[in-house]
């Protein structure tokens, strides 16, 4: 059996040739390319993509392998009779890497720091630090747990909260009485209805005075109308890789506040990431050419 294997790019291309079963035959192309003239097994988007470009995919493509693991917005432009894989595995280590980076960087005074060096000025404060901070976990899946693996050894008290309630995890339910007690929230929760906004007026009440929030899942869980507010007032702090709206416009308050970090969406994108993409990308194309399902199917086509 031959399958046909279509990739965004000939830089892909090259790294997998040599690596892909010899029954498979590669093609450079993406959505919005003239049709070929056959249907596509196995269709691997571009990392950054415009999923409106979906649409145009009926009748071409049998299953669609993403770079990234969120998906949110999939399903409204993905055509019946095409099976969606999201990239487990490649972007939950990196991610982590970056939230406990920014928890750093603002822990340590890193923001005041930066300008003081392009300042010039030599200005020494104790800042709060890692040691002994009470951080709220929210969200233990892939990444919640690769951030629960990178805090281990700062000292931290550590909390984690899932949907539901088991050992050792709280259910979101009961964030309104722990919120109080936490000095850093760390949001490594998908983007649903339940989670949409979740980090409103009321959320960011209930924190300390000076708490610090680090978003590294999806800019609409936090309102950020609210965010900056409680920013501006001192209230809170944050620490944010994903924005509601995204990219953050220029002039955008979240960009000058004191206390306020931008880093803009580069949670999984290192440059080790091909060495976890291309081996995901080979394992599905086996699957295919063995007769199977491939691995991480998060949109079943019907």
């Amino acid at each position: 059996m031959t399958i046909t294997v279509a990739l965004p790019d000939h830089d892909m291309a090259g790294r997998l040739a040599g690596r892909l079963d010899a029954r498979v035959d590669v093609v450079v192309w993406n959505a919005g390319d003239p049709p070929l003239d056959r249907p596509i097994d196995l269709l691997v988007l571009p990392y950054v993509v415009n999923y409106g470009l979906l649409e145009q995919l009926a009748g071409e493509v049998r299953y669609v392998q993403a770079q990234s693991l969120g998906y949110d917005g999939v399903a409204d432009h993905l055509p019946a009779g095409i099976t969606f894989c999201n990239a487990v595995g490649v972007h939950e280590a990196p991610t982590a890497e970056l939230a406990v980076t920014l928890a750093l960087a603002s822990q340590r005074g890193w923001p005041e720091l930066g300008r003081n060096q392009v300042a010039g000025l030599w200005e020494r404060s104790a800042y709060p630090g890692l040691i002994g901070k009470r951080v709220l976990l929210v969200g233990v899946g892939g990444i919640g747990g690769e951030v629960e693996k990178r805090l281990d050894g700062f000292g931290v008290e550590l909390t984690r909260v899932a949907r539901t309630a088991r050992d050792g995890i709280h259910a979101i339910t009961e964030l309104p009485r722990l919120l109080p007690d936490a000095d850093i929230v760390i949001l490594a929760v998908p983007l649903s209805d339940e989670t949409r906004g979740l980090v409103d007026n009321a959320f960011l009440d209930l924190l300390p005075h000076g708490a610090l929030v680090i978003n590294v899942s999806r800019g609409p869980i936090v309102d950020t109308d609210a965010l900056v507010d409680h920013v501006r007032s001192g209230a809170v702090r944050s620490a944010l890789d994903v924005f509601d709206p995204e990219p953050l416009p220029a002039g955008h308050p979240l960009w000058s506040l004191p206390g306020s970090l931008v880093s803009p969406h580069l949670g999984g994108n290192v440059q080790s990431m091909r060495d976890r993409i291309d081996p995901l990308i080979v394992r599905q194309v086996d699957r295919l050419i063995a007769g199977e399902t491939p691995d991480h199917i998060v949109i079943e086509g019907i």
